[in-house]
């Protein structure tokens, strides 16, 4: 039971309300992880990694800026990050890979942050993700994914030839082996 110096204090702070919907931001993320307003290019990088902090994808795939008073949308043109740095400790079964992204983040592949390879439809070429958090990826920039493929090994995986690399005690694929028919 509260005493009535605890049910006072209470009483005086202000219900929690739902942040306000600004609808559409005007910001977009091109696929190279450039920040735009309005058109304009944000080229401050602490302002681009202070937004980022407050990013968060939806279930229905739809990316927000949220504060605690305020939330409103924006555009997305691939994913909103770009890992641009490998960082590797160990190698073989015991390697651990890690990446650092365009806004400073530091991401360790594990059960949390897999990898992913998507194939673009356009091209047939690999596209290649690490999941970061709260629904949001980072893309392997090109250099960056030549790197980790320099560090991949062939497995065997349920009977299929596969090519990946090992982070965490984790295999994890980034394509298939073709057949020598």
């Amino acid at each position: 039971m509260k005493s009535s110096g605890q049910a006072a204090r209470h009483q005086g702070r202000p219900a929690k309300k739902a942040p306000q919907d600004c609808g559409d931001l005007g910001l977009r993320i091109d696929r190279g992880g450039g920040w735009f307003y309005h058109g304009s290019p944000i080229d401050r990088k602490e302002m681009v990694c202070l937004f980022a902090g407050m990013l968060r994808r939806h279930d229905d795939g739809s990316y927000w800026l949220e504060t605690e008073d305020e939330t409103g949308t924006i555009e997305v043109d691939d994913v909103p990050f770009l890992a641009v740095e490998l960082f590797t400790f160990s190698c073989g079964r015991d390697q651990v890979v890690s990446f650092r992204t365009n806004v400073d983040e530091l991401v360790t592949v594990d059960d949390d942050h897999p990898l992913r390879v998507a194939e673009c439809p356009d091209t047939g070429e690999p596209l290649p993700y690490v999941y970061l958090r709260d629904g949001l990826e980072a893309r392997l920039a090109r250099p960056v994914y030549y790197e980790l493929v320099a560090r991949g090994v062939e497995e065997k995986v349920g009977g299929d030839d596969l090519y990946g690399v090992w982070s965490s005690g984790i295999f994890f694929p980034l394509g298939r082996l073709s057949d020598s028919d």
